[in-house]
């Protein structure tokens, strides 16, 4: 089993960032969109919806006006448990459940890239993909296969076109 997970994170009214990750999952054939949380703006669901790829979406500390959208969007509340071939993963936006009780915790909310694995439980936060506090838009491609994780850190520049990729490696 090997899959590739498109993840992202508060993306708050950045429609246009928003869509750029989007495209970059679609041309990196990603088969699963992960975004965890502080989602603003509906157009950014539509966005995904439009790409057929299977996707969750949890609601983040911005996102109540959303509700009025959940039978239309694969819209979740946190913390949500769901498989990804044999692997559990729990998605939040705040880190209020960062327990152990499951394979893959992602979490959005701080706006900093989290990656860590921990007792073979890998804790993910894309970042943000807005570039509000960082002058930097973040996303994660996470490639699960058997027993390893590969994953790896896009981010650019505000007002730069090219992504940056860093490749991150495991040790625990």
């Amino acid at each position: 089993m090997s899959m590739k997970i498109g993840i992202m994170s508060d993306t708050h009214r950045k429609i246009g960032k928003a869509k750029k990750v989007i495209d970059y999952f679609v041309k990196e054939n990603v088969e699963y969109i992960i975004h965890a949380g502080d989602i603003v703006e509906v157009e950014v669901l539509e966005y995904i919806k439009k790409t057929n790829i299977e996707y969750k979406a949890v609601y983040g500390n911005n996102d109540n006006h959303l509700l009025k959208y959940q039978d239309d969007f694969n819209l979740v509340e946190e913390p949500y448990y769901f498989y990804l071939g044999k692997k559990k993963v729990k998605l939040m936006h705040k880190p209020y459940y960062l327990g152990t009780d499951a394979d893959i915790i992602i979490f959005g909310h701080t706006h900093d890239v989290h990656t860590e694995l921990n007792n073979g439980k890998l804790f993910l936060n894309p970042g943000e993909t807005c570039a509000r506090d960082t002058n930097y838009s973040n996303f994660l491609i996470l490639d699960i296969n058997e027993d390893t994780y590969k994953l790896k850190h896009y981010y650019r520049e505000s007002r730069s076109d090219s992504w940056n990729m860093k490749k991150i490696r495991f040790n625990d």
